[in-house]
């Protein structure tokens, strides 16, 4: 039987880590994407199986030959996890749409056909609130993040039929990680979402029985007003 192949585009400390060792603890081969080759390096040490690779997800020639070397270095994934993400509060053009976008489409246009091929796969992408509605602060980043729903649900409607299960994860939370202890020093442990918890989820979603698949999911923690 051929390895199981996921790869995780996004990988940060905190949500694209947690994916990237739940699904390594599923039996997956793990090809890391993320820009900071030294984070790749640490990870690889950490996760038995995993393979980083230091890559701009949204220049279009990197991402292919990226999916390129994935194929040849440890096969045909059947797992996408679009976990990428701009946060950045400038111009809508910017890099944040290029990020949260523009980068999903270039991965899909990349792996897809191989999913195709190969007669399935799953792809999941991590959203957050700002997929639902913009906040008067967030102009910049909310139609980015509302852009990647539709894209994704767009994504599922035509890939559905042909096997491929595309699903999106509302992330409805503060996700705990170093930065967000500190701007939030003074919430309790209850307030956070875990990245463990939220990589559960993924993991979930992404092996859901095909008579029973979903689009939407969201989460946050057990006290969080919505």
């Amino acid at each position: 039987m051929s390895e199981k192949i996921c790869v995780v585009a996004g990988v940060g400390p905190g949500t694209g880590a947690a994916l990237s060792r739940r699904f390594a603890a599923g039996g997956y081969r793990v090809a890391m994407l993320a820009r900071d080759a030294e984070r790749l390096a640490a990870l690889e040490r950490e996760i038995a199986g995993s393979r980083g690779y230091a890559v701009d997800v949204t220049e279009a020639a990197r991402v292919k030959e990226v999916v390129e070397r994935i194929g040849s270095d440890l096969g045909t994934p059947s797992v996408l996890v679009h976990n990428a993400v701009s946060g950045h509060f400038g111009e809508f053009l910017e890099q944040t749409f290029r990020t949260n976008v523009l980068s999903l489409m270039l991965l899909g246009q990349a792996i897809v056909p191989r999913m195709l091929a190969a007669g399935r796969g799953a792809i999941i992408v991590t959203g957050n609130t700002s997929a639902w509605r913009g906040a008067a602060s967030f102009a910049a980043f909310a139609p980015s993040k509302a852009a990647q729903r539709i894209l994704a649900q767009a994504m599922a409607r035509s890939l559905g039929p042909k096997g491929i299960h595309v699903a999106y994860v509302v992330i409805d939370a503060v996700i705990d990680v170093p930065w967000t202890r500190q701007a939030f020093a003074s919430k309790p442990d209850e307030f956070f979402a875990r990245p463990a918890g939220i990589a559960e989820t993924v993991y979930h979603v992404a092996h859901q029985d095909r008579s029973a698949w979903t689009f939407e999911v969201d989460l946050r923690p057990f006290g969080e007003k919505w």
